[in-house]
């Protein structure tokens, strides 16, 4: 612990839980409009042709949200302390997601999207930031994996929920979860580092700083292009599984919905162990650069399965959700590269602009298959994404064992 910290081990891991918690709750909000579009869509009277448009309308307002709400929370973290952003981010998307559940149309239903998206954005970047400064440099590791292994059941969680109950009553599940673990969350304690830092006279959540300084910048930019395959996994490889295994000659349409509960069952599992890895070997730049081989192995054993069945499909997307589950270690890398007077900043935003990268990466994805495929465009875009991020792997130093009591002049 750092010598301010004014609680003991027991304390720290409270901290931990409710920081993972916090995360399973804004993980079930972030995916459950997916999950519920089509019987909500339904309900509130979408033509069946005009729901894939109003789909994409929906969700991209929700990214919007998250966007600017990563920069958002991630300033008002360094500014004013990442138990604010705590309170703050959960009570806002815990009443939008309420409010999601009242709406008559689709254009409320965006803006409430919207505004639910911007609360979303300050769950993990503030959660993760607070464990870091608040445990052991060589124990902050085990911190982070609980709550990203943790955070990341809220969509096995969500999928559950909106098989029992209908869409509106979905919603104020998450709603209600939030609200509750608000209250929960009565008995945190700030970081001793932000506490430092909160009584000097330095610039504190400066976004522009980290363009002011060309290393600066470079090793920001870095931070973001090591996640940049997650996302177009999730967000292309298994969210348009009917049209892959349609390419493949899959006997059956393959179900997005079942891929990412297999593919989320595999990210809890796969941060567990890109986690420990770290911890025994000392070096997570090593469990990323072994993460991202993983990703290249479970994309070419999917798009060379001919004859994709169902049951296969579901242990490739676990598989390819292990893969990827280097996710917390990603933020964490973020978290411990910059000091204390911007790590919420750039620990809030990186997991935002990586899941907003999938946008320009969805673009390039179109491109190719114009020009060739579906499997084709994925081959490029596999290995693409992952040699970027190894490039950028290549660039950061590791940062393991980094004292983080410092600031960003």
């Amino acid at each position: 612990m750092t010598k301010e910290n004014p609680s003991t081990t027991k304390n720290v891991w409270l901290l931990v839980i409710v920081a993972a918690l916090g995360y399973f709750v804004d993980i079930y909000d972030l995916v459950i409009f997916s999950i519920v579009r089509v019987q909500s869509f339904h309900d509130i009277g979408i033509p069946e042709s005009e729901m894939r448009v109003d789909g994409e309308y929906v969700l991209n307002m929700q990214m919007g949200g998250l966007l600017l709400g990563g920069l958002l929370w991630g300033i008002l973290g360094d500014k004013f302390g990442r138990i604010k952003v705590l309170f703050g981010s959960i009570l806002m998307y815990s009443l939008a997601n309420i409010a999601n559940g009242l709406v008559t149309d689709i254009h409320s239903y965006a803006i409430i999207r919207f505004i639910a998206g911007i609360g979303l954005a300050g769950e993990l970047g503030a959660g993760i930031t607070l464990v870091s400064e608040t445990m052991s440099k060589n124990k902050r590791g085990y911190g982070t994996m609980v709550v990203a292994s943790v955070g990341v059941l809220g969509a096995i969680a969500a999928y559950y929920v909106s098989e029992f109950f209908d869409w509106r009553s979905a919603y104020f599940v998450g709603g209600g979860m939030g609200l509750l673990l608000l209250v929960l969350r009565v008995g945190t304690f700030e970081s001793g580092m932000f506490k430092d830092v909160a009584g000097k006279s330095i610039e504190k959540g400066k976004f522009s700083m980290l363009f002011t300084d060309r290393k600066r910048f470079k090793r920001y930019v870095y931070c973001l292009l090591i996640g940049l395959p997650i996302w177009f996994v999730v967000g292309i490889l298994i969210t348009q599984a009917p049209e892959f295994g349609h390419a493949l000659n899959a006997p059956v349409t393959l179900s997005a919905g079942k891929g990412i509960l297999f593919a989320y069952l595999g990210l809890s599992l796969g941060d567990v162990l890109a986690g420990l890895f770290a911890q025994i070997t000392k070096s997570r730049r090593l469990a990323v650069f072994i993460f991202q081989g993983l990703i290249i192995v479970s994309s070419i054993w999917y798009l060379s399965s001919d004859g994709l069945t169902e049951q296969r499909f579901h242990w490739i997307a676990f598989f390819m959700g292990i893969a990827i589950g280097y996710w917390a270690t990603f933020v964490t890398i973020a978290s411990e590269q910059f000091g204390t007077n911007l790590r919420a900043t750039v620990t809030t935003t990186a997991p935002n602009f990586v899941r907003g990268a999938l946008i320009p990466s969805t673009l390039l994805f179109e491109f190719f298959v114009r020009r060739t495929d579906i499997i084709t465009a994925a081959y490029l875009m596999v290995f693409l994404l992952t040699g970027i991020a190894i490039f950028a792997l290549s660039q950061l130093k590791e940062s393991f064992s980094r004292d983080l009591d410092f600031v960003e002049r």
